[in-house]
């Protein structure tokens, strides 16, 4: 498993694998990205700023897409809850989806293996990792806490003012 910065390029396949991902939302009844996000403005800033990143198999396929996105993230500045260590040198891991072509695989816990040692081994300046997902989401909260991430509080209305969103963090020891 391995993760590749994405170029404009890639823009339609990422699209098409959150897509994918809404779709399997909807199908387990979560109402994540059911509204206009993560929409393509999003992505194409987001590879603008050489955030968006795809996310290989180790036969070099593509399986899924992430943002590692850079301090500042004004979308936690109403978090209700205490951070692990107040600091300025985070990343936040948003917009994670593998294709349901490959769910099953073991894809989504390699990923985050893969995106913490990254961080981790090329970003010593980094001190902690952040990540939400929404309150229904427990897939994605599993995969969270099984990667050693601790839950720090919870967003509310922050993506739509109807939805709940827990937050989480991981120190780098960098």
């Amino acid at each position: 498993m391995q993760i590749k910065q994405a170029k404009m390029d890639d823009l339609n396949q990422i699209m098409e694998i959150l897509r994918d991902g809404r779709n399997q939302l909807a199908e387990q009844g979560i109402d994540q990205w059911q509204g206009d996000y993560p929409n393509e403005e999003h992505i194409k800033d987001d590879i603008e700023k050489g955030f968006a990143y795809l996310v290989q198999s180790q036969d070099d396929e593509t399986v899924g897409a992430l943002s590692i996105v850079e301090a500042p993230d004004h979308s936690y500045d109403e978090l209700d809850g205490d951070w692990l260590i107040d600091t300025d040198h985070y990343v936040v891991i948003h917009r994670v989806a593998i294709h349901s072509n490959h769910a099953g695989k073991g894809y989504a816990s390699a990923l985050f293996t893969s995106v913490i040692d990254y961080i981790k081994n090329n970003r010593k300046d980094i001190k902690t990792i952040r990540i939400d997902t929404h309150e229904d989401n427990k897939i994605m909260q599993h995969l969270i806490d099984k990667n050693g991430f601790t839950k720090v509080g919870e967003l509310h209305g922050v993506y739509r003012p109807e939805e709940n969103s827990y937050v989480y963090a991981l120190l780098t020891g960098n």
